[in-house]
């Protein structure tokens, strides 16, 4: 019993591995992939409307992020649709973005939101904090925040 207690109990002792799952690498992509477009889904429909042009901006953002096919979009949406209803909080979503975007994604992020609000090329005051409160919880400084809506004003000619 002592010899069994110092092996537990000594750091010099290799410890047995526990068995444990490999990451799912597919179950990981999938989580993000509906965390991102549950944030563009809830952004477009911030001013009341979710109008066709947010949705094709939607599928043609998810498309190029996550490399998917416009059937995948389609489904992802409803599936996102589905979980904003059942969510308590947009942390649900942009947790998962925190643990698996760096910075410069976030940012990438940040700028296709804004794209998205300026679709129809005005700017709704739901839609601006709304970005903002989602750019704040990815852990962006307000300046960076500004700064992707300024680049993409710029892009569009909105200035």
């Amino acid at each position: 019993m002592l010899d069994y207690l110092r092996k537990i109990l000594s750091p010099t002792i290799e410890k047995p591995e526990l068995p444990s799952d490999p990451p799912d690498n597919k179950a990981v992509k999938r989580k993000l992939e509906i965390a991102t477009c549950a944030l563009f889904v809830e952004l477009a429909k911030a001013d009341g409307e979710f109008t066709e042009d947010e949705r094709n901006k939607i599928i043609k953002v998810m498309k190029q992020t996550f490399n998917l096919e416009d059937e995948c979009v389609n489904d992802l949406i409803e599936l996102s649709e589905q979980k904003i209803k059942e969510s308590i909080s947009l942390y649900e979503f942009t947790s998962i973005i925190n643990d698996k975007y760096s910075n410069e994604e976030k940012f990438e992020l940040i700028k296709n939101l804004w794209k998205l609000i300026y679709i129809d090329k005005t700017l709704n005051m739901y839609e601006d904090h709304l970005v903002k409160k989602i750019g704040t919880m990815l852990n962006l400084d307000h300046k960076k925040i500004i700064e992707a809506k300024l680049i993409v004003k710029e892009e569009i000619g909105l200035n």
